[in-house]
């Protein structure tokens, strides 16, 4: 069942042409490739400097930093409201979002699970990102990149009546 996601994994070599067992004749052309690079790149250069054993806050000021370094805007604990048949139901934030553009969610586990995965997921399904960036500062570095299309999500702004309506 297709969730309109994309999950890249990065703890597996990338196996493409002639040893690996599909050719890949033209590469894969994904949504912000070059900001998750350089995105990816800052993670990387805060990882080796700092380590792992920090908390998250103290990882997200480092990032703040090294991505204005950089040359990107990023903005911290970026609201992410929730609704539901026009009302307000929630209120979650994310930990960066970057070039308005990319949310980056950013943990300091042993590893990741797949309930990083659903939080990140979830907060681009609530908003019109569509690319996020799932980075753990935990005993060794690790990434994952997840997409959620607009196209996607507007399936569900023309959601089914509710059978609680239909009369009998």
């Amino acid at each position: 069942m297709s969730h309109g996601f994309t999950r890249i994994f990065t703890d597996q070599p990338l196996c493409r042409g002639v040893n690996s067992r599909v050719m890949d004749p033209q590469p894969v052309r994904l949504k912000h490739s070059e900001l998750t690079e350089k995105i990816i790149g800052v993670f990387y250069d805060v990882y080796n400097e700092l380590g792992h054993g920090f908390l998250e806050s103290t990882y997200a000021e480092a990032m703040v930093g090294a991505l204005t370094q950089a040359g990107l805007a990023a903005v911290r604990e970026v609201p992410v409201p929730v609704w539901f048949r026009g009302k307000k139901v929630g209120q979650y934030f994310a930990d960066l979002m970057v070039d308005d553009s990319v949310l980056l969610e950013l943990k300091a586990a042993r590893t990741l699970e797949s309930a990083h995965e659903a939080q990140l997921l979830h907060y681009l399904k609530a908003t019109e990102i569509e690319v996020g960036l799932l980075l753990n500062f935990g005993l060794r570095p690790q990434f994952r990149r997840l997409l959620f299309d607009n196209e996607r999500k507007k399936i569900r702004e023309n959601p089914c009546e509710s059978v609680a309506k239909v009369s009998a």
